[in-house]
């Protein structure tokens, strides 16, 4: 009688795992998508720093595609906020030893990341040569999971 219940226990916790397993195996496959959230702007003639709460302005680049798409929330029109609204086309391309993002077949920068989670966007470097007026656009890096 002892050797039925062990074994009827035994099926019993081979199958309850093996839903749980399933469970770990999904999650093992879950996707991630990074989202810039533009942080700050500086620079310009008039030397502007404009702060923005995370979901103002948000750029997703899709490079399967070569397309940006921007989400621009900001309603405050003194603040240089970058793009508007839209998907746009963008390239990379190497100048010198810099790396230039290249927007709508408009230089748009030097694109580097300051670190892992800072993504940094430099108009005063461009395919022409350096400048002093240009804006620094810093975004924050916001992973979601699909």
């Amino acid at each position: 009688m002892k050797n039925k219940i062990i074994i009827a226990i035994t099926f019993l916790m081979l199958f309850s795992s093996c839903s749980l397993d399933d469970e770990s195996n999904s999650a093992r496959y879950q996707t991630f998508r990074s989202f810039w959230h533009l942080a700050r702007v500086t620079g310009g003639i008039a030397r502007v720093d404009n702060q923005f709460e995370l979901d103002t302005v948000i750029w997703s680049f899709d490079e399967d595609n070569n397309e940006i798409t921007v989400e621009n929330n900001n309603t405050d029109d003194t603040k240089q906020d970058g793009l508007n609204s839209g998907v746009y086309s963008y390239e990379t391309t190497a100048f010198d030893t810099k790396e230039i993002l290249i927007i709508d077949n408009q230089d748009f920068g030097e694109i580097y990341l300051d670190s892992q989670n800072v993504l940094v966007i430099d108009q005063n470097e461009t395919t022409i040569g350096s400048g002093a007026d240009g804006f620094v656009y810093t975004f924050q890096r916001v992973v979601v999971a699909e």
